[in-house]
């Protein structure tokens, strides 16, 4: 007997069956890298807005930061402007004092004024026109550099006092001790203008006068 060995049935498979599953898998590659794409596109676009949101966040707060930092400059500004005005109380101190007690300046003018009188009278002159031209310019060029520094005393000490008045108004009012030491400034430079008005017109001090000539002599 002859042994058949059964066999499974294969269905027919069309011509274009083939075609159709490749071309189905070549779309759906297709699709896939699509997909990918407009994935990569969605996620880059998000990353690129959100630099854009940044930005617009630190737009919205840069106004208060510039708000802030204008807030501390004008701060600061009044803090300097306040160490200024005390700096100037105290310089008007000083200059009231030089005004008073004389400086180099007035030393040196007045040593000047001496050398001219004694080079005008060399060659001689009455015992009147030495006096005056040796001793009573030095006097008055001593009184005149003296009566400077206590105008510029009471200038700046003045200055102190209502400097507040102007410009834009400060929180902290002006210090007590500015105020005093400002008034000091001006009380030393009125004192130091009239003591050198009064030596430079002969009010305090007259010159002296040569004694008139005996009358046999």
């Amino acid at each position: 007997m002859n042994s058949s060995t059964p066999t499974t049935p294969t269905a027919p498979v069309a011509e274009g069956d083939g075609e159709d599953t490749t071309a189905k898998a070549v779309t759906d590659t297709a699709g896939t890298k699509d997909a990918a794409e407009r994935n990569d596109k969605t996620a880059t676009g998000r990353d690129a807005a959100t630099p854009a949101a940044d930005a617009d966040t630190d737009a919205d707060l840069d106004p208060a930061e510039q708000d802030l930092d204008s807030d501390l400059a004008d701060e600061s500004d009044r803090q300097s402007a306040g160490l200024g005005t005390a700096a100037a109380a105290v310089v008007s101190v000083g200059l009231g004092i030089v005004g008073l007690s004389g400086a180099w300046s007035g030393r040196v003018a007045a040593e000047r004024e001496t050398l001219i009188g004694q080079i005008k009278t060399s060659s001689g002159g009455s015992a009147a026109q030495q006096i005056s031209e040796i001793y009573g310019d030095a006097w008055h060029s001593t009184a005149l550099v003296n009566g400077i520094f206590g105008l510029v005393a009471l200038l700046v000490g003045v200055y102190v006092l209502v400097r507040p008045a102007f410009g834009t108004p400060s929180v902290h009012p002006q210090a007590g001790w500015v105020r005093a030491v400002a008034k000091g400034g001006i009380a030393l430079g009125v004192l130091g203008v009239l003591i050198s008005l009064g030596m430079y017109f002969d009010l305090i001090v007259a010159l002296p006068t040569a004694a008139a000539p005996a009358a046999g002599s």
